[in-house]
């Protein structure tokens, strides 16, 4: 059964885990702050000696590949790139959004008809999807500024779940009784794993000396 390392770059989290068809063997992440530079190396080194596995024994590694935080994503994409390099194994991408989608499928226990991702695209905007309760996309990865009616004719009949960093934003200007906003939601790598091994059965590999984040929109610097 194939094992595969999943990495999880796209927020202020830094998540790695390793997993097979059965099971997620190990997580290692910190939800505190910016610190990928320094800690996904040394995250995935020491995930893999506590569990006693090898790098060659991976089969593919899978990363998050957006929409997020730019220097985020291009963290996670030049390190799974440089050990798909070094390993001779095939790169995953897994789109953020649907990952988060996923994750709050597998530890929600409500019962909601829609699942919306979002995360923070600084002031009122942000990076989001609209799923249903079967984590299929109804409506695509978009950058959106929010407003008061965003989603209106959807929650008119229907109870949609809203969480990730950019979900404060609409909590403070939505009217609907429908609409249920979930705290404390972080990203995980463990989020990664069904969609990974899913492509990985199907053969969906990235050409890795091509490959790029998906930023959904081009990077802004800001001036201090």
């Amino acid at each position: 059964m194939p094992l595969i390392l999943c990495i999880e770059t796209a927020t202020d989290s830094c998540s790695v885990c390793v997993a097979d068809e059965q099971h997620v063997i190990a997580v290692k992440e910190s939800h505190h702050s910016r610190s990928h530079a320094s800690q996904l190396s040394v995250f995935i080194d020491e995930l893999l000696k506590e569990n006693q596995l090898q790098y060659a024994s991976l089969d593919a590694i899978a990363v998050s590949c957006g929409p997020g935080s730019y220097t985020g994503l291009r963290i996670g994409a030049a390190t799974a790139k440089g050990l798909c390099f070094a390993l001779e194994k095939p790169l995953i991408a897994v789109h953020t959004l649907e990952s988060m989608a996923h994750l709050y499928k597998n530890n929600a226990a409500g019962n909601a008809d829609y699942f919306c991702p979002m995360l923070d695209a600084r002031r009122m905007e942000v990076y989001t999807a609209l799923f249903n309760n079967q984590v299929e996309y109804v409506r695509p990865a978009e950058a959106v500024i929010l407003e008061e009616n965003f989603l209106a004719d959807y929650l008119q009949q229907n109870k949609i779940s809203f969480f990730g960093s950019g979900s404060i934003k609409f909590r403070n200007i939505c009217k609907s009784e429908n609409a249920v906003f979930v705290d404390n939601f972080n990203l995980s790598a463990t989020g990664l794993v069904n969609l990974a091994l899913q492509k990985y059965g199907q053969k969906q590999f990235e050409d890795i000396a091509y490959f790029e984040p998906f930023y959904l929109k081009d990077f802004a610097g800001i001036k201090k």
